[in-house]
């Protein structure tokens, strides 16, 4: 079973495409996860791009994944330690960066300009590979 590290964006797509368990492996993120989602779903909802029972599926969604959330000390300071290398203005997305470093095998992004930044650090994984059986 792989373990793989997921961001607000592959959540979205995850509970577009109706996935709820990507073929048994084992889903991670930073527990910021929650927040940055609920925001970004709040953002698109403003902006007319979603409608709020959309928005709320989609969180129901997330909910059902079964994702571990981590958050301690450790990943803090890999975060940091990320973001300072990678000269990021701030740790948000370090922090997947970092739990893939600590928790998984590779980091599903759909953001491809992210997947090059960490090329390197991590393992990055296409959304396909995630859903495949």
């Amino acid at each position: 079973m792989t373990r793989y590290t997921i961001g607000p964006d592959v959540v979205v797509r995850l509970a577009l495409d109706g996935e709820l368990r990507p073929h048994g492996h084992q889903l991670v993120a930073p527990a910021l996860l929650r927040s940055q989602l609920v925001s970004q779903l709040y953002q698109a909802v403003r902006r007319g791009e979603m409608s709020k029972p959309d928005a709320d599926r989609v969180l129901d969604h997330m909910r059902a994944l079964r994702i571990r959330l981590l958050g301690d000390r450790v990943l803090q300071a890999v975060a940091w330690k990320v973001a300072d290398e990678l000269g990021w203005p701030d740790t948000f997305t370090a922090e997947y960066v970092a739990v893939t470093q600590l928790q998984a095998d590779a980091l599903v992004t759909l953001d491809a300009e992210l997947a090059d930044a960490v090329k390197g650090l991590v393992r990055t994984a296409s959304y396909e590979e995630l859903v495949a059986t």
